[in-house]
């Protein structure tokens, strides 16, 4: 085990829990990552393994057949499976967020139906905010959700989702004015609706298409797509919570624990972008000794372990905080900020270490480069994760003169 990203104070349930990952990473992710990577091929190996591990309801309580685990244990299990293939971690990251949702949001009718199924893994989930035309302004929202008797009807277009494709569950942010006229309050008249769909491509229920996977820099593997609804009709009992007007606030909680996941991934490559440049530094030899053994190489090598431990340091205190109750969207957005930021950094640090053989798809340093810029988007980009934390600061430092 690496000396870098230990964590202080697990139990023995976690300690054993992310050790079996990590195994399970070293066996069957990263001997495959980078050819699956290259063909842009779905893991479905590796995510059936995943699945009779018990990730997909790793932190769903027993008593819908999960495990029951905090959010520590949880990121600290993404680190491992981000270090071996950080698509991998995308899949059940958005599964994970549909899960808290429902575990938070959710009115009881809506946990029986859904939760048990996550927990198997036999019910993909997927979440839905981002549009064609919106960036980081949640607020500009335009896909639709009316009333219409006891269904509802979505019609919009929507963006980025992971898992587009495979899953069988999305929850779906939409404008609703139904109480909440959009014109005075806008993120008080959006509404999370749950979508049951058939897992593919093409028309997956009518109302709804998912079109073919988006075709991307990195992050491949997993299925990124568009969803187009059209008349979908839904039953009134598929608003998250049971009551509309609340979607902003349960997207926004829900983004917030996603933060602290972005942070682990972030860890988990720049862990692996380290091993792959201390390790080549010692094989790669020029003027008569190891490269590794010239003071500039190790000069970088130290930033990169001080960064990957600094990363991990935060990540930790992040899913802690949240795991104790207490608020932490000051502590996540510091960690997704520093880690993804950092993972960039080392990253980049490791490919110019590799060379002219970074450059090269035989080495897996060069996917790594390609990936890594996913995570200075993901869950909000770090102007949005500053302006998080600047308001929080002003908030716990409020000038008394």
């Amino acid at each position: 085990m690496s000396r870098l990203a230990r964590t202080a104070g697990l139990t023995d349930v976690q300690r054993e829990i992310v050790a079996t990952v990590r195994d399970f990473t070293e066996k069957e992710i990263l001997p495959v990552a980078t050819e699956l990577e290259h063909r842009d091929e779905y893991p479905a190996r590796i995510v059936e393994g995943l699945r009779e591990l018990g990730l997909f309801g790793l932190v769903i309580p027993e008593e819908y057949g999960g495990l029951g685990e905090s959010l520590l244990t949880y990121a600290l299990c993404v680190e491992e499976i981000a270090r071996g293939w950080m698509s991998v971690s995308g899949i059940v990251n958005t599964h994970f967020i549909v899960a808290y949702l429902l575990m938070r949001h959710g009115t009881q009718e809506q946990k029986d139906a859904f939760l048990p199924g996550m927990a198997a893994g036999e019910v993909r989930g997927a979440f839905s905010m981002s549009e064609p035309g919106l960036g980081s302004d949640v607020a500009a929202i335009t896909s639709r959700g009316v009333r219409d008797g006891d269904t509802y009807i979505l019609d919009g277009q929507k963006m980025w989702l992971t898992n587009g494709g495979t899953s069988t569950l999305v929850a779906v942010l939409c404008r609703s004015d139904e109480g909440h006229p959009g014109s005075a309050a806008p993120h008080r008249s959006m509404t999370t609706f749950l979508v049951e769909k058939e897992p593919g491509f093409g028309e997956v229920r009518p109302g709804l298409t998912i079109p073919g996977k988006i075709d991307k820099m990195g992050y491949k593997g997993v299925d990124t797509t568009e969803m187009i609804m059209d008349g979908l009709r839904i039953p009134a009992n598929r608003v998250l919570g049971g009551t509309t007007g609340r979607g902003f606030y349960q997207m926004m909680d829900g983004v917030e624990v996603g933060r602290v996941n972005v942070a682990a991934r972030g860890c988990g490559v720049a862990l692996r972008a380290f091993e792959l440049g201390v390790s080549y530094a010692q094989q790669r030899h020029t003027f008569g000794k190891a490269i590794a053994e010239h003071q500039a190489i190790q000069f970088k090598l130290a930033e990169m372990a001080t960064k990957v431990e600094a990363a991990h340091a935060m990540m930790v205190n992040a899913a802690r905080k949240k795991d104790s109750g207490e608020r932490n969207d000051l502590e996540a957005g510091m960690a997704k900020y520093l880690a993804s930021e950092y993972c960039k950094e080392v990253v980049e640090d490791a490919f110019r270490i590799h060379g002219g053989y970074g450059f090269s798809k035989e080495y897996e340093i060069e996917r790594l480069y390609r990936e890594a810029p996913m995570l200075l988007i993901g869950e909000g980009t770090a102007e949005i994760q500053k302006m998080i934390i600047g308001r929080r600061l002003l908030e716990e430092y409020r000038f008394q003169g």
